[in-house]
């Protein structure tokens, strides 16, 4: 089992920037596939950032936002991050951190194993 916890969200105004963190245990994270979503109230959970195994790194959110969203890791303290930037109104949401160690598609939360219970991030205008 691997048990992931996010942290780092809170309460922002719009322009704010935050850092989330997940921390894993259970199993090292070296070989697995960790990954960002978020999901707002009504709505599905939607891909943000992924850090791939090999180090190769991927971000994509449907508001075309991407650029505003970095991923990080630090394997040897099973941890990934999570910077947001110039966070907006849109951005609200359960943010949450996912692992996969199988070899399929990152951007379909249903491939991914492992959940944490999600940070809320609220941006206020």
């Amino acid at each position: 089992q691997v048990q992931l916890v996010e942290s780092g969200g809170g309460s922002v105004q719009t322009g704010g920037s935050l850092r989330l963190s997940c921390a894993a245990s259970g199993r090292t994270i070296s070989t697995y596939t960790l990954a960002w979503f978020r999901q707002a109230p009504g709505k599905g959970r939607e891909f943000v950032a992924a850090s791939m195994w090999n180090g190769i790194v991927r971000s994509y959110v449907s508001d075309s936002g991407n650029d505003r969203f970095t991923i990080s890791r630090d394997n040897a303290k099973n941890m990934v991050y999570l910077e947001v930037n110039s966070l907006k109104p849109e951005d609200t949401a359960l943010y949450y951190c996912a692992a996969k160690s199988s070899n399929v598609a990152i951007y379909a939360s249903g491939n991914y194993a492992y959940w944490g219970q999600g940070t809320q991030v609220t941006v206020s205008s």
